[in-house]
């Protein structure tokens, strides 16, 4: 079985994750679980994995949301009731302490290793990290028409845990920057704290490493795959891949004067 996460390092300023790309349960979580392959599918981020190709470092969880989120708190990190998962009845039976326990250490694990990363990247100085998520338009049915442009960008930049006034070129630089790249024949309509204002993982880093990192929770629209079959339009996905890849430059000059 693949490691529950993976990071891959070399030099650079900048870093992406995608902490819910991961669709792999252990196998004692399996035979627990209750939700079907396509459920989960839908409530995971498919395809950000891909994204993280715009960075030198890259995080990528392997393990799915529903084994252990590492994007929310640790006491909040195992879905154990359906208000946890819009709903979602995760379990046939409650998993056993031990199970949980051993999920929980790759909690421990991550958070560790995160944390040793970025103390490397501190010691040299400021740095960006884009932390990439994608989210559902069409939640209630496959074929009802999808909710509403206005209340639903197609990047939703979520900037609520960092200090906004400190870094505000940086926010400002990529949004203007990205939102000036076309995908598909459009320009991307990005936004910021509109439906997301950032989790757990951007919170943590800010507090971690407040004079150093600058996390940008990046929520792209499922407009680039069928959530509900999770069929992903490769050529769409990789437009936005390199949509943000050409954002990238600009903003990290913009970190640099931050500084």
């Amino acid at each position: 079985m693949r490691p529950a996460f993976m990071i891959e390092s070399r030099r650079g300023r900048l870093v992406a994750t995608a902490l819910h790309s991961g669709h792999d349960l252990r196998p004692e979580v399996a035979d627990v679980i209750a939700l079907d392959d396509a459920t989960r599918l839908r409530e995971e981020d498919p395809g950000t994995d891909r994204v993280t190709a715009i960075a030198p470092i890259r995080v990528v969880a392997h393990r799915s949301r529903f084994e252990v989120d590492l994007n929310r708190p640790r006491h909040e990190a195992i879905y154990r009731h359906p208000d946890d998962a819009w709903g979602l009845e995760v379990w046939r039976e409650t998993p056993p302490d031990e199970v949980v326990a051993r999920s929980l250490d790759i909690y421990d694990r991550f958070y560790e290793a995160m944390a040793s990363q970025f103390d490397a990247l501190a010691a040299d100085g400021a740095f960006l990290v884009l932390d990439l998520h994608s989210y559902n338009h069409r939640r209630d049915d496959a074929l009802r028409s999808p909710g509403s442009e206005e209340a639903n960008p197609e990047v939703n930049v979520g900037t609520g845990t960092l200090d906004r006034d400190r870094w505000a070129p940086v926010v400002e630089r990529f949004i203007d920057t990205l939102g000036r790249q076309e995908v598909c024949g459009h320009r991307i309509d990005v936004r910021e704290n509109v439906r997301f204002r950032g989790g757990h993982f951007a919170r943590w880093a800010h507090r971690s490493h407040r004079d150093s990192v600058v996390v940008l929770a990046v929520e792209l629209k499922k407009v680039f795959m069928d959530e509900w079959s999770g069929e992903i339009d490769l050529e769409h996905l990789d437009q936005l891949r390199c949509a943000l890849a050409a954002a990238v430059p600009a903003v990290l000059d913009a970190l640099g004067e931050c500084r």
